[in-house]
């Protein structure tokens, strides 16, 4: 009896655990598994994926592609190196290198998300201890990692090819476009995505879709992008009250950039995000909030991406902040 006791004892350990990230009380059932949750992202990203590619045809499919064989590669030699079993299944590197590559623009050259790709599971998430465990959002790390690497390529003049056969591409971003030379781009276009910017960005229809179920589905928590959204109009809209003849309002800092992307497929990560729902929308507010600041008050046209990692590294502070009192403390 021993010995069979043993034998089942080691098969129950040899065994990969379920983590289950749903609310208590947890029953039978995978609903809230992490491969569930990514699934949920991947089927959110698919408008947001067919827009890039009609947009941007063979770019979007090769910044997608190597992003994502980039960080599924990266994700199986760093694990294999740690000792432990492959962790391919659970979808983490495929959501990864699917929301790098539509973070980046479709004329970066193909080292830029390969070199993207490893820095993101290496750096952002391997060297924290894998899946769970990180305090930077990973895809962040690698577009923030090649952002100052290859500054000219990803600059302003970097999203533009004269040669691409694409006439989205011959022309500026509409952020940067505004910030250079006044030019307002129409809100019918920044709402249907026929504009030039990174992959994942340029449509707001699509944008809005995808985050919708999401929420519908209670993969990402709503009062994120709540917050982040609605900072991002208020003071998208002190800023057009006080420069009335500029022409540029609210709805064209929502709509223009990666501000409903980073709303709902980016500053949503559970892992990298509070815990409470006052966390949460803190949290939201402070990412619009330095996304709009970085627009308005400096050189640089976005700032998602800053103000998420900014956030990232705030949120055990927030967690600690936003700690529910007690049924029945006073």
């Amino acid at each position: 009896m021993n010995q069979d006791h043993n034998k089942n004892t080691v098969t129950e350990e040899n065994q990969t655990p379920i983590i289950n990230v749903a609310p208590s009380p947890h029953l039978v059932g995978s609903a809230g598994s992490t491969k569930q949750m990514m699934l949920d992202v991947l089927i959110a990203l698919i408008p947001v994926v067919a827009s890039s590619i009609y947009f941007f045809r063979v770019y979007a499919i090769k910044q997608l592609l190597i992003c994502i064989a980039g960080c599924m590669i990266t994700e199986a030699v760093f694990t294999r190196m740690r000792g432990k079993s492959m962790p391919l299944s659970d979808l983490s590197a495929l959501v990864t290198g699917v929301i790098l590559g539509l973070s980046l623009p479709g004329t970066a050259p193909w080292y830029i998300p390969l070199i993207a790709s490893v820095t993101a599971i290496g750096i952002g998430k391997t060297v924290f201890g894998g899946i769970g465990m990180n305090i930077f959002n990973p895809a962040m790390v690698g577009r923030a990692f090649v952002m100052i690497a290859f500054s000219a390529a990803l600059a302003a003049s970097g999203y533009e090819s004269a040669s691409s056969g694409i006439s989205i591409l011959t022309k500026a971003t509409p952020l940067t476009a505004f910030q250079q030379s006044d030019i307002i781009t129409p809100l019918s276009t920044l709402f249907w995505g026929a504009y030039n910017g990174s992959l994942g960005e340029t449509n707001a229809l699509a944008c809005i879709l995808g985050g919708l179920y999401l929420c519908i589905r209670r993969t990402a928590s709503w009062e994120i992008p709540a917050g982040m959204i609605g900072i991002a109009i208020l003071m998208g809209s002190l800023s057009s009250f006080s420069n009335v003849e500029s022409g540029w309002t609210p709805l064209h800092h929502l709509f223009g950039g990666a501000l409903l992307f980073g709303a709902f497929f980016i500053a949503t990560d559970p892992v990298t995000s509070p815990l409470t729902p006052k966390g949460k929308l803190i949290f939201g507010a402070g990412v619009g909030f330095i996304t709009m600041v970085l627009r308005l008050f400096s050189g640089y046209p976005e700032g998602v991406m800053f103000a998420v990692l900014f956030m990232n590294a705030l949120t055990p502070l927030i967690n600690r902040w936003t700690i529910p009192r007690p049924l029945g403390k006073a």
